[in-house]
């Protein structure tokens, strides 16, 4: 990539980035949100033409490309937001658009799909439809598809954001195995300690502009995050102050949704961790509480005082806020303003009568946009044109504008940057402060430790353990959510 240059309108999401990836390298490309790494990445894969600069690939230029043509000189990307025909199957979703799958009845590109998931270790049953899996899961056929494509290059997303320990080392052995066959992958992810674990050098974007490109031995962690940021971050997890012995939020034996028989509760100020293994139903009872799904025993408290919530507004109307773990169609209004989005769920505090205090709703958008530090030109512009960490932070503008008591944060920080995840901690621990609770479901097991004062651990859908901060340990965490 050379010279290469992106300007939109009011902003240069590229500006003059050069750097060089090598036959059979692991090359991971980090920066902040906004740095330039999705614009950079959609310029390599042909989705966008670059306003200056040229593309080399085998030593031909081109001054850009267009995706089918990306395609054939083996080209393939694993987006952080998959692209997937949901309604269609798994073979049908892994096949699309190759030759190969034209030519093989039902029967075969099941079974040649079969084979391909077994490079994974996966067992998913190639005939069900993509809308049924885990995210998890869905992220395997993703990777599938890059390998069925027989790609030379192939640019990896955030892969681990929504898969397990356990799938995360076994795509750590498949991303070896496609470097030892002489393809290069281009790997971003935002755990920078997996970097040091498979990656051979990193290139660093800040503010669109090109920073330096180093061997993973030449640096550490808090080197990495040095160039990233362009600023020492003095911890990574804040300390809180305790939370009060006050019970804001009851469950008893609470059912419904996937989960079973599940008790708890949540103090005032507390931060409640929840952890288990990729389908263990954490999400599934936090729709339960928030509403947004059906339970079918047992009896939620709020303040001591029993509530039925059938439906997400009985929920915010409880003083509840979600912040949903898939920000692309649970989250976000993509087809809506930064403005739009952030007030919507607050129309009652921000109207007088059936009036919209257009100021005031301004105001209270553009504190958001300062204090999470969303990076947008205008408050006008669609949340679907945001980077992916940048569409989490409007998701919890969305939720904190509402004033809930109880916040739901599932997978917080998926997605997003190293120094935005300080800030959003710190915000948690402002909030938990200010007299907030609330309950976090993480995949990251170092968040859960440094965040939570109590864990929640869940297995297929049951409690199997609830641990104090003094008995914290990654491998008691493990045991209890792996059922022993």
């Amino acid at each position: 990539m050379k010279n290469i240059t992106k300007e939109y309108p009011g902003v240069k999401a590229l500006d003059d980035v050069s750097i060089s990836f090598e036959e059979g390298e692991v090359h991971a490309l980090v920066g902040e949100n906004g740095a330039g790494k999705s614009t950079f990445i959609k310029t390599i894969s042909g989705a966008i033409r670059p306003t200056l600069g040229t593309i080399v690939i085998g030593g031909k230029e081109y001054s850009g490309l267009e995706p089918a043509q990306a395609i054939e000189l083996g080209v393939a990307v694993v987006y952080q937001e998959m692209i997937q025909f949901e309604a269609m199957t798994v073979a049908d979703n892994i096949f699309m658009g190759m030759k190969e799958g034209l030519v093989l009845d039902d029967k075969s590109r099941c079974e040649r799909a079969k084979e391909l998931l077994a490079i994974f270790d996966s067992h998913i049953d190639p005939n069900t439809k993509i809308r049924d899996l885990s995210m998890a899961n869905r992220q395997i056929v993703e990777l599938t598809k890059a390998v069925v494509k027989k790609a030379k290059i192939i640019i990896m997303d955030e892969p681990t954001a929504s898969i397990t320990m356990a799938e995360q080392e076994k795509l750590y052995g498949v991303v070896q195995k496609l470097k030892a066959d002489g393809i290069t992958v281009i790997y971003i992810s935002h755990r920078l300690e997996e970097l040091f674990q498979i990656c051979d050098r990193v290139s660093v974007l800040r503010d669109g502009k090109y920073v330096t490109t180093i061997g993973m031995h030449e640096t550490d962690k808090d080197g990495l995050i040095r160039l990233m940021v362009g600023r020492e971050l003095s911890e990574t997890y804040p300390k809180k102050a305790p939370c009060t012995d006050e019970v804001v939020l009851e469950v008893e034996h609470l059912s419904g949704n996937g989960v079973e028989d599940i008790s708890f509760q949540l103090h005032k100020g507390e931060i409640l961790g929840f952890a288990g293994l990729v389908g263990a139903g954490r999400t599934e009872l936090m729709e339960v509480i928030y509403g947004a799904a059906k339970k079918t025993a047992g009896v939620i408290r709020i303040n001591g005082k029993e509530v039925e919530l059938h439906s997400p507004s009985d929920g915010m109307a409880n003083g509840i806020g979600l912040i949903p773990e898939d920000r692309k169609y649970q989250g976000c209004f993509l087809d809506k303003s930064i403005l739009w989005n952030i007030s919507i769920s607050n129309l009652k505090n921000l109207s007088k009568a059936t009036v919209m205090d257009r100021k005031k709703e301004t105001e209270v958008a553009e504190g958001y946009k300062t204090k999470l530090r969303i990076k947008t030109p205008s408050l006008q512009q669609f949340a679907g044109g945001l980077s992916g960490g940048n569409q989490q932070k409007v998701v919890l503008a969305k939720a904190l504008a509402a004033a809930p008591d109880i916040l739901i944060f599932d997978e917080p920080t998926r997605g997003i940057d190293v120094g935005a995840r300080y800030e959003i901690y710190m915000l948690m621990n402002e909030l938990a402060e200010q007299g907030k609770s609330i309950l976090m479901v993480s995949s990251d097991m170092e968040e859960l430790l440094g965040m939570s004062e109590r864990i929640v651990v869940l297995h297929e859908g049951q409690k199997k353990g609830e641990i104090e901060k003094e008995a914290f340990s990654q491998e008691l965490v493990l045991q209890k959510a792996s059922g022993m």
